[in-house]
């Protein structure tokens, strides 16, 4: 299964939604350099949603708001992949670095900016949740590779 690094995304504060960048450092065993949740929760160091599923979610939701990549809040919206299909312990590879997914979904803050907004959030069923077994650069575009357990 391939697909492609739609966006990358962090933010310096939790809660919020995360803005678009060129390119991100991952470390090992720690997370995205520069992102509030780098080093927080060892199971959820990196976060992936898909794009094409936001926009699904968005096209039969009630309410229509604009959404851009890391409104959820996300570190890494992918395009081509179906992130549904993964399962805990699978790993992803996108160049030289390896994801191991770890948890998949979560609990949703009632408070934060996206679920205000529009009284949803995709997190909770398809947040995607990894830790960074071997660190390296990722830049926009490039190709996702999944390695199933």
């Amino acid at each position: 299964m391939k697909g492609e690094v739609y966006s990358l995304n962090i933010s310096q504060k939790q809660g919020e939604k995360k803005k678009p960048v060129e390119q991100c450092i991952f470390i090992e065993d720690y997370g995205i350099q520069g992102d509030i949740h780098a080093g927080l929760i060892d199971t959820r160091q990196v976060s992936l949603l898909s794009w094409d599923r936001i926009k699904a979610k968005q096209i039969s939701s009630d309410i229509f708001y604009e959404l851009y990549p890391g409104d959820f809040a996300e570190n890494i919206t992918t395009e081509g992949i179906d992130l549904l299909k993964l399962n805990i312990g699978d790993r992803i590879r996108i160049k030289d670095i390896i994801l191991e997914v770890s948890q998949i979904g979560k609990k949703c803050h009632t408070d934060c900016q996206i679920y205000k907004k529009l009284g949803w959030c995709i997190m909770p069923k398809e947040g995607i949740f990894a830790r960074v077994i071997k660190g390296g650069e990722v830049k926009k575009g490039d190709e996702i590779e999944v390695i199933k357990k």
